[in-house]
């Protein structure tokens, strides 16, 4: 049975509420693709294939406590098969306790219930802030123009 786009967004959301990344790994294609076109300073731009998602999210709990989705908003698109999703993480940073809210906008292409790519534009600013790195971020900026 094939889940829709919108199906196996909600059901990423819930897993990584339960902070079980493993499981959230494995909605992912084998030959599934992340994308991050705004990614900055050490934050990868590509994974390719479910293994590379795995190793990216395994250490996600450790940094990033998400407490809720404080918005989620499903946008279909002519493509049965994608969809663009805007939501809002709300959390706590968890090396500095403090709270977050972290806006992200994600094109999702599913194939065989299963996520294809998954774009995800996000703030490396915010997030940056929100892990109170954002003097390592900018450190790692002006490193990489000299």
């Amino acid at each position: 049975m094939s889940s829709t786009p919108e199906e196996i967004f909600r059901r990423m959301i819930d897993l990584m509420l339960a902070k079980d990344m493993n499981a959230v790994a494995d909605l992912w294609a084998p030959d599934g693709i992340a994308e991050f076109p705004f990614a900055a300073g050490s934050s990868p731009r590509v994974l390719r294939g479910r293994e590379e998602v795995r190793a990216y999210l395994a250490h996600y709990p450790e940094l990033m406590d998400i407490k809720e989705v404080a918005a989620l908003t499903v946008r279909p698109t002519e493509q049965p098969d994608t969809v663009v999703v805007e939501w809002t993480a709300t959390g706590r940073t968890v090396t500095t306790s403090q709270p977050y809210r972290l806006d992200y906008i994600v094109v999702l292409t599913v194939r065989d219930g299963l996520i294809a790519l998954f774009r995800d534009y996000w703030s490396p600013l915010s997030a940056a802030a929100a892990a109170g790195n954002l003097a390592g971020l900018i450190d790692s900026l002006e490193s990489r123009g000299a």
